[in-house]
């Protein structure tokens, strides 16, 4: 990974190590990685952290090659929504699992990102940053080098990662929007299931109604906190759990999976600080239950 800048005036008199830490967040450990196997260049010269800036002076930072990601690389499909150097943003089916786990040792989103770089010459390790259950759908990044996962997770710290949902959930919700507020654990009998409880963290969740049918109410969720399951279990806990979610109450009789896809990213792009934003429609086992209320929508009016 290289990362290039000139320095203003606001950074002139600081450090190397300073300015890339503050203004370019490059972590204590990147900064190790650098001097060992890396560079540091100040003005096409090697450069020691601690020199001192002036404005214009040109600095490079060039982190080693990773070692190859150790998954097995199995080619498939990909739904590539946006890459650069520095991110992969993908929409995920419903029914494929991000990383591999004892139960999914294979098959996963992680093992076809790592064909589709090695087709490529590229040796990275997969990080993704918005992780998303089996059966949700939707939109999700991987930092492509350790830099920006670093960035990322910062993003998520300072809740400046903006992501959005939509969701087909069982009953009529009263109010047209709303935020739930209460925090999740780990239910005692379970290594999986979360609930609601006094001990677990702290988690919101903003909603609002975007259209009702007879029995099912489409919304759009905005999540504020990032924790396991948290839409589940936030609209399981308000009575209205997502259609298809037998885990937290739902039923399967309409959709064979969780009802949940999301449909909207935004955030400041990490080297050009430009905003970003992207959607994604919903898939079409959701479209038809959507279809189903927007049509009685019509009836009503």
């Amino acid at each position: 990974m290289l990362l290039q800048f000139e320095v203003t005036e606001a950074d002139e008199g600081k450090t190397i190590r300073d300015v890339l830490q503050t203004a370019y967040g490059v972590s204590r450990r990147l900064l190790t990685r650098a001097k060992y196997g890396g560079s540091v260049c100040l003005n096409g010269a090697p450069a020691y952290v601690t020199e001192r800036l002036k404005k214009g002076d040109q600095v490079t930072l060039v982190l080693p090659a990773e070692e190859a990601e150790s998954l097995v690389p199995q080619p498939m499909p990909l739904a590539i929504r946006h890459e650069d150097e520095d991110l992969l943003i993908l929409a995920k089916p419903a029914g494929m699992v991000v990383h591999p786990t004892r139960t999914h040792p294979d098959g996963t989103l992680a093992n076809g990102v790592v064909a589709y770089w090695q087709a490529k010459g590229e040796s990275r390790k997969f990080r993704p940053v918005n992780r998303l259950d089996k059966d949700t759908s939707g939109l999700l990044i991987v930092a492509k080098n350790q830099w920006a996962h670093e960035q990322f997770a910062r993003m998520q710290r300072q809740r400046t990662l903006g992501r959005t949902y939509q969701a087909i959930v069982e009953g009529l919700v009263a109010d047209e929007q709303g935020v739930i507020e209460a925090p999740i654990g780990l239910r005692d009998d379970s290594i999986i299931v979360r609930e609601v409880r006094p001990d677990g963290q702290y988690a919101r969740t903003h909603y609002r109604v975007l259209g009702r049918g007879e029995d099912m109410t489409w919304l759009e969720l905005h999540l504020q906190t990032g924790r396991t399951h948290q839409i589940r279990v936030h609209l399981s806990y308000l009575g209205h759990p997502l259609a298809g979610d037998d885990l937290y109450g739902g039923s399967r009789e309409r959709i064979g999976r969780q009802a949940l896809h999301a449909a909207r990213l935004s955030f400041c792009h990490p080297r050009s600080q430009e905003m970003l934003t992207l959607t994604e429609p919903v898939p079409p086992d959701m479209a038809q239950l959507i279809g189903q209320i927007e049509s009685r929508d019509g009836a009503d009016e």
